[in-house]
C-alpha cells in the first residue's frame, strides 16, 4: 500500500561523509535510519519514534518503510531467480 506523496523529499534517504560519518539518514534531517529500525525492532510503535524525532514526518517514515519493503522484495526475487 503506497502513501500519498505530500511533499516528500527526493531522495527519501541521504548519506554523506560530512553528516554522521556517512550513516544513512532521513533526507533533510540528522536522524539515522538505524535508529528508526532499532525503535521498530525493539517493539516501539511508530508514534513513539515520531514523538522522539519530530523532524521526521509520519509520511516520510512510512515512505522509508515502503522503500525498505520494496527493496527486500526485489532483492529476494532476484535471489529466487538465480
Amino acid at each position: 500500500m503506497k502513501t500519498a506523496s505530500r511533499s516528500l523529499p527526493d531522495p527519501l534517504i541521504t548519506a554523506t561523509p560530512e553528516r554522521l560519518g556517512g550513516a544513512p539518514v532521513f533526507a533533510g534531517t540528522r536522524v539515522p535510519l538505524k535508529t528508526f529500525f532499532e525503535y521498530l525492532e525493539g517493539g516501539e510503535p511508530l508514534d513513539a519514534f515520531l514523538v522522539d524525532f519530530p523532524n521526521v514526518s509520519r509520511e516520510h517514515a512510512i515512505a522509508v518503510l515502503e522503500f525498505a519493503q520494496d527493496s527486500a522484495v526485489a532483492q529476494s526475487t532476484g535471489v529466487a531467480a538465480e
